[in-house]
């Protein structure tokens, strides 16, 4: 039989050749973001919804069953991210126009795994990932009775120390809430303090949540990064 003993780890370092600075990692990156830039461009918003509809269709039964056998009960997550060198009003304004904005590149170029943001008759509409589910929902519902859940979450921090706060329920086309979003905000002497939370039906698997929070990571650290390329 052959050997079927897991392979040495193999590593590689570049020594000499490229001009300027970064590692293999970051050239690989670079490449990454302009290839799916322009497969965006490209395609265009109805082109991804079109070669994406199955996933979504699919990605949408899975998370109204998970709503349905849920009965209104989610488990939360948080993810925590340190800005530094940046204002939370600073970030909060634009963020707020970027959602605001026709143009979704902002948003879309925040994650790999964005394909659609924008807004139509329903209101704020997101496609993206939800762990390995490809999902079409709608984030809305600030100021209204249907966001009472936000005003006695377990995490909710002190107004005090964390004076500024997003709350949405994420919702189908059919009104199904599926999730919750509760961003909380606070300014230190560096920057400011990102507190994350997101909520999923109980019945999801627990690797939906733990994917959400490193999807978290990643587009917030991106839209802070593009917030302070804008500021300067």
């Amino acid at each position: 039989m052959p050997d079927m003993q897991t392979p040495a780890a193999v590593t590689v370092t570049l020594e000499a050749g490229p001009a300027g600075p970064g590692s293999i990692d970051d050239f690989e990156l670079f490449y990454a973001r302009r290839a799916l830039d322009r497969f965006r461009t490209r395609l265009g918003s109805q082109g991804l919804l079109d070669l994406l509809a199955a996933d979504i269709e699919e990605g949408n039964a899975f998370l109204r069953e998970c709503a349905r056998t849920s009965d209104g009960k989610f488990n939360a997550g948080t993810t925590v991210l340190q800005a530094h060198g940046l204002t939370s009003a600073e970030f909060l304004t634009w963020m707020n126009g970027a959602f605001a904005s026709d143009d979704p590149h902002p948003l879309l170029a925040a994650h790999p795994e964005h394909y659609v943001m924008g807004h139509d008759d329903i209101g704020a509409r997101v496609v993206e990932n939800i762990g390995p589910h490809v999902c079409s929902f709608y984030m809305g519902g600030w100021g209204t009775s249907a966001m009472a859940w936000a005003e006695n979450a377990e995490e909710l921090l002190p107004e005090s120390e964390f004076p500024r706060k997003m709350s949405s329920n994420l919702f189908l086309e059919d009104g199904t809430v599926v999730g919750r979003a509760l961003i909380q905000f606070g300014d230190t002497a560096e920057g400011f303090t990102a507190n994350l939370t997101v909520y999923f039906p109980t019945s999801c698997p627990k690797d939906v949540l733990d994917h959400h929070l490193r999807h978290y990571t990643v587009e917030f650290r991106n839209w802070m990064v593009a917030a302070a390329a804008a500021r300067s």
